[in-house]
């Protein structure tokens, strides 16, 4: 496309491919952004968070966040470091997990870099951040909380709201009016009925609809959660050793803390400790009891949670946990395993047989999860190879994004048909499928952008 268009989006990320979250927005010369995800997964995936986007990003005139993950919030220094300097709109428990996600992603690429650089195991000289805390403090004073439900007016052209979802706290779907039309963007949708977070909303009007297909080719198992966890734990117990959990610091380790605190409540499970060993998944598991009106969860029973479960507060502490081979359940990050504390406890356990190794969520292609998954016989660790003796566990009831059926369902009670519909964040054979599915269910015609394309908007 020609850059003469003066209203187009460009995809900038999470187009083929389900990390990245960007979308430019080109509306007669005002210029915004719906995300500002990082690259994650494969390494020609991740080469590109390094890159400049193709624009200015000195004249976007504001971001408009859906919610806190990485891949929708990490590339946010790098746009300041490239001349960003504009209100960043999301609601507030977003903001507070911007600021929390943000600090310890350049707090682990900093200890990463400077671990690669002392060890050698690096082919940079030397090995440096992609960002650093003095970036990330430059950042967060650009986030400006708004409330879900109420529109916010960019200018005479656009106006836009949040809706809530269901994913994490504080994530949203986007509905946005420009000059007569309304577009609306899915951010990651979460399941019909999630187990700590209110009843996720749905859109009733959409002209052009940005919808993500994480899950666009399959259905979650319909197993019950706590049967499965209460089978591994008892695993685990039998073969005397340790329970490590691979978690996302965000919704999935306190789901997984709840799980286990249910269990153990009804006396299902042994008392066993449990360790959360993710500073970022403490500081989190605070944001939840800070905006109870995003949970379905009692606040009182979430502390009861929080409070069964000890927080391990150094890496000194981690060094001698990750050493203990006794029966404990210890919740780490991060939940791909590309860097974090995890990384400690893979590197004395993956070799141990009695040990059992847990992924609760989404692994994307070309990570440490994902090969686990998987079956994969060995994994690289801080420029070590070793061989997988524990036993891994792949639960897939935990996640926190919509199966097809359930993306369906959020987008039946649209009543018009859409002009435009753009399947975004998924694997290709997973946004092919959903294109299929939106056909032959709604009669939907969908397409599925690449990276950089630049598609006009007609009014």
């Amino acid at each position: 496309m020609k850059e003469e268009y003066n209203n187009y989006v460009q995809f900038l990320g999470a187009a083929g491919t389900v990390t990245g979250s960007k979308y430019l927005m080109a509306i007669e010369g005002y210029h915004f952004l719906v995300d500002a995800g990082l690259f994650q997964g494969l390494k020609e995936l991740r080469e590109l968070n390094w890159k400049d986007i193709p624009f200015d990003a000195s004249k976007i005139d504001c971001v408009i966040l859906t919610h806190g993950h990485l891949d929708h919030t990490g590339y946010l220094p790098r746009l300041v470091k490239q001349g960003l300097n504009c209100p960043v709109y999301c609601t507030a428990p977003t903001k507070d997990l911007a600021a929390i996600i943000l600090s310890d992603s350049a707090k682990i690429q900093e200890e990463d870099a400077e671990r690669a650089n002392k060890y050698g195991y690096t082919r940079h000289k030397p090995a440096e951040p992609l960002y650093n805390l003095k970036d990330v403090e430059k950042t967060i004073p650009l986030l400006i909380s708004k409330p879900a439900e109420e529109f916010i007016k960019l200018n005479d052209n656009i106006q836009f709201r949040f809706r809530k979802n269901a994913h994490i706290p504080g994530a949203a779907f986007i509905e946005m009016d420009i000059k007569g039309k309304r577009f609306v963007f899915s951010g990651d949708i979460g399941r019909s009925s999630d187990p700590m977070l209110v009843q996720r909303e749905t859109p009733e009007k959409a002209d052009v609809l940005f919808v993500e297909s994480t899950y666009g080719d399959r259905l979650h198992p319909k197993d019950n959660t706590a049967d499965i966890i209460k089978k591994i734990v008892d695993h685990a117990v039998s073969k005397h050793g340790p329970l490590i959990v691979s978690s996302f610091a965000v919704d999935r380790a306190q789901d997984f803390m709840y799980e286990i605190w249910k269990l153990k409540k009804e006396a299902k499970i042994p008392n066993l400790a449990v360790y959360l060993d993710s500073p970022m998944g403490t500081d989190v598991s605070k944001v939840f009891l800070k905006y109870p009106e995003w949970l379905s969860l009692e606040p009182h029973e979430f502390v009861k949670v929080f409070k069964d479960t000890r927080i391990v507060r150094s890496i000194k502490e981690t060094f001698g946990l990750a050493k203990s081979k006794t029966p404990k359940i210890i919740i780490a990050g991060s939940g791909m395993m590309n860097g974090g504390r995890i990384l400690f406890y893979l590197e004395d356990h993956l070799e141990n047989p009695d040990a059992t190794i847990v992924l609760p969520g989404y692994q994307a292609v070309g990570t440490r999860g994902r090969t686990l998954s998987e079956g994969g016989e060995e994994i690289k660790l801080h420029g070590k190879y070793y061989k997988v003796k524990a036993k891994v566990e792949h639960i897939q009831t935990m996640s926190s994004h919509a199966d097809q059926a359930e993306l369906l369902t959020w987008m039946q009670n649209i009543k018009n048909k859409p002009e435009n519909v753009f399947i975004i964040h998924g694997e290709p054979e997973s946004s092919d499928a959903l294109r299929v599915k939106l056909k032959d269910t709604f009669g939907w015609d969908a397409h599925l952008p690449h990276l950089y394309d630049k598609v006009p908007l007609e009014f």
